[in-house]
């Protein structure tokens, strides 16, 4: 992931889930305001296991390209069977898409034998995966202290949110803003992951002062001198303010315009015991109502069109 390309594809799968989520969590939402349960994953009829199968996919061929492609001898060790310390960051992004294959393959193992803690299970592993990139962002073997680690450091507070709101969800699967907040810190992660390799890779927009160094293999941004390197992270400090509001005008427009396409749905939902019998001693008081009408009792909770 040590060049545009790493990044766009790891910031497109991100972005592409998390727009999912944040779709299918807004439309449920909608269409079941007082019953709605969030779900870590959507399947779709045709192929149920569509989207846990394509996180695997995906995943694993990130972890070829991370690991054997592109590299000279197609294998991720030297000679003498040690890793190369310009090889250590290849490892950590393997670790951590490892941990994303975990969960979807358990994701559709637990859906498969429709176990009582599944959902629970399932957010567990999902927030394992969030934890365990956490980490390995935070003790990562690149630059800490240049510009890219500044885009790392910043990357880790939204990540943080990721990690925050699935492990809430666990006691929490009615909330319907840790859901909405969860799937957009995903889209966020892919959104700023594009935006990362794009700055950092384009030689036009690397800040004034600094310049693409090649260190151990990889690209790197590097500044001549410390006043260079203060306004390269200041400036990707204000990018990533105006990134947090061009996410909040983004996620608010979005909701809007799916309230406007989904909001005026009406909602039926069956009478608890107590007040189908409560409905039942007025029908003993009304002769006039059929049987048919005395079976079934439905409240509607919505407009129709």
């Amino acid at each position: 992931m040590g060049d545009f390309g790493g990044h766009a594809a790891s910031g497109i799968a991100f972005l592409v889930l998390g727009l999912w989520h944040l779709f299918n969590h807004i439309k449920l939402h909608l269409l079941q305001p007082n019953s709605y349960t969030s779900s870590p994953w959507f399947p779709i009829s045709k192929i149920r296991y569509i989207e846990l199968f394509l996180i695997i996919i995906f995943s694993s061929i990130f972890i070829s390209t991370e690991l054997f492609i592109g590299h000279e001898r197609y294998q991720p060790f030297d000679p003498d069977g040690s890793i190369s310390s310009s090889r250590l960051h290849n490892f950590e992004h393997t670790v951590i898409t490892i941990t994303f294959v975990v969960y979807a393959a358990f994701a559709i193992l637990l859906d498969k034998t429709a176990a009582k803690a599944q959902y629970g299970l399932t957010q567990f592993l999902g927030a394992l995966a969030f934890a365990q990139q956490l980490l390995l962002f935070h003790l990562h073997s690149t630059d800490h202290i240049g510009v890219e680690g500044q885009y790392h450091l910043l990357l880790q507070i939204i990540i943080v949110v990721s990690l925050a709101t699935t492990l809430m969800g666990i006691g929490m699967p009615k909330s319907f803003m840790l859901s909405f907040v969860r799937s957009l810190s995903i889209f966020s992660q892919g959104a700023w992951f594009i935006l990362l390799g794009y700055m950092l890779y384009t030689p036009e927009l690397i800040p004034k002062g600094c310049f693409l160094h090649l260190e151990e293999g990889r690209r790197v941004v590097r500044c001549s001198n410390h006043k260079a390197l203060h306004r390269a992270k200041s400036l990707v400090n204000l990018q990533f303010s105006w990134f947090l509001v061009s996410i909040a005008i983004f996620a608010v427009t979005f909701y809007l315009v799916l309230a406007k396409i989904y909001g005026n749905k009406v909602e039926y939902f069956t009478l608890h015991e107590e007040e189908l019998e409560d409905e039942a001693d007025d029908v003993e008081l009304s002769p006039k109502k059929s049987k048919t009408e005395d079976s079934k009792v439905f409240v509607h909770m919505g407009s129709c069109n």
